[in-house]
């Protein structure tokens, strides 16, 4: 029976640095692990709920709730992988990493990213305006939106954690630490 691989979840607030923070930390792990990165926004359903601004009253297609996306899917699809037992790593990251149980109970390692929601809006304005967005659109999706999500599901969810890192300046220290301590808990047996 093939060791069970060390997982890893990283939660924050949109624009938090999950993605960028992922991808350093699987590039350090990389050439001693084998590592597979789950990004939890390629499980956002197509069909997704909506909601209701609480102070403009304004409809949203509703991005950043846990019934946006497909949660159970991303449950099994990792516990598939951790039977095929092929990566020694894998990272899940995402909105919901720790708000899901289901998913929680499967980590090892718990990490949020702490980013101030001034700098996370300034990300998004300027992601969002490279894909074409504009200013209007964008502050007020993250006014009337992302923030009221951010403060009912995200945000709590950070209790959760083993470790909390600064989004805002990530430091190659802490990534370094956070490297060290999963080749410290993982298998470092070659992967078939």
């Amino acid at each position: 029976m093939s060791p069970q691989p060390y997982i890893v979840g990283i939660a924050g607030g949109s624009a938090s640095g999950k993605t960028t923070i992922s991808n350093k930390l699987a590039a350090q792990l990389a050439p001693l692990r084998s590592v597979h990165v789950f990004h939890m926004d390629t499980y956002f359903k197509k069909d997704k709920p909506t909601m209701l601004a609480p102070i403009t009253g304004e409809q949203f297609s509703d991005h950043n709730h846990p019934e946006s996306f497909e949660l159970d899917q991303l449950v099994a699809d990792l516990d598939a992988l951790c039977a095929q037992g092929e990566h020694q790593v894998i990272i899940v990251e995402g909105l919901m990493t720790l708000h899901h149980a289901p998913l929680r109970e499967r980590l090892d390692l718990r990490i949020f990213l702490d980013a101030p929601s001034d700098e996370r809006i300034v990300r998004r304005m300027k992601r969002s305006l490279e894909r074409g967005g504009t200013y209007d659109d964008i502050a007020r999706f993250f006014l009337d939106s992302v923030r009221f999500r951010h403060q009912e599901f995200v945000e709590p969810s950070r209790w959760h954690a083993d470790l909390v890192l600064n989004g805002s300046y990530p430091s190659e220290k802490g990534l370094r630490v956070v490297a060290e301590w999963i080749l410290s808990h993982s298998d470092g047996t070659p992967a078939p």
